[in-house]
């Protein structure tokens, strides 16, 4: 098949990208470069603002797909605060060129726990109802919408992924996680173990009701995200129905359970 990943460069996006052209798909890849890094990727890259629906639709002409796996996004919460025009436009806009531009084509997307806000519960389900708290998650929100209601009308079956906390690298250690700034807890953890965070590390909040009083995130790693995003292919190509699934071991660690595995790792 011939599939379109989209964010390609991106460090979830760009391992998938890896295993679908390993599992020997033909895969053809767009990037802005705004947040992703060409190095990332190993082979040919379409430069592409998908923001552009005339740019999109010039695209669609000459590339045929069988598929699309659609990663580009702006993901900080913060920021989607303080600018959400900028993450609405980001976020949704793609998702509706993508849509108009390539009609019927199965459409894996990359969503997040964060559209289900914060419910008291220990776990979270899919049956949940959504109740995003911030930019980011209505964005992604919404766009899960769209693609249930282009599937509800029979022009395309889709299946977002709502992930937790991403984490590790690839087998080898070629590629992993590069973010600037780098946000993520267990990259600045290593950083700040091997005297290379610019800044001194905090940890913010010891009074959550868990056994450290430190928040406890479920995290997945990525070339399990990686898989799964493949396997989700393999459930439309199949002709199964659309539908919306969680991507997390179900375990989940503290702060300092994180931080204590990485000054075991580092003081070796």
């Amino acid at each position: 098949m011939r599939i379109l990943v989209t964010g390609g460069c991106g460090y979830i996006g760009s391992t998938t990208a890896r295993l679908l052209a390993q599992s020997g798909h033909d895969v053809v890849v767009v990037d802005d470069l705004s947040e992703g890094h060409r190095g990332a990727w190993d082979g040919a890259l379409e430069i592409l603002d998908l923001r552009d629906l005339a740019a999109v639709q010039a695209f669609a002409v000459n590339h045929k797909v069988d598929g699309i796996v659609h990663f580009a996004a702006r993901a900080y919460v913060g920021e989607s605060v303080s600018e959400p025009l900028r993450y609405w436009r980001s976020n949704l806009v793609p998702v509706l060129n993508l849509c108009d531009c390539f009609p019927g084509v199965p459409f894996v997307f990359s969503s997040t726990c964060a559209t289900y806000g914060e419910p008291p519960l220990a776990r979270l389900d899919e049956s949940l109802p959504l109740a995003p708290v911030n930019p980011y998650g209505a964005t992604k929100a919404a766009a899960e919408r769209l693609l249930s209601d282009r599937s509800d009308a029979d022009q395309g079956k889709f299946l977002a992924l709502r992930y937790f906390n991403a984490a590790g690298a690839e087998a080898g250690g070629q590629h992993g996680e590069h973010h600037t700034p780098e946000n993520h807890l267990l990259p600045r953890a290593i950083l700040s173990a091997l005297n290379l965070l610019d800044e001194e590390f905090q940890v913010f909040g010891t009074d959550w009701e868990t056994a450290d009083g430190t928040c406890i995130r479920d995290y997945v790693h990525v070339s399990d995200l990686a898989e799964a995003h493949v396997l989700a292919l393999d459930h439309l190509f199949d002709d199964k129905p659309s539908t919306v699934l969680n991507l997390g071991t179900g375990r989940g660690y503290s702060v300092l359970e994180i931080l204590h595995a990485v000054e075991d790792c580092t003081s070796q």
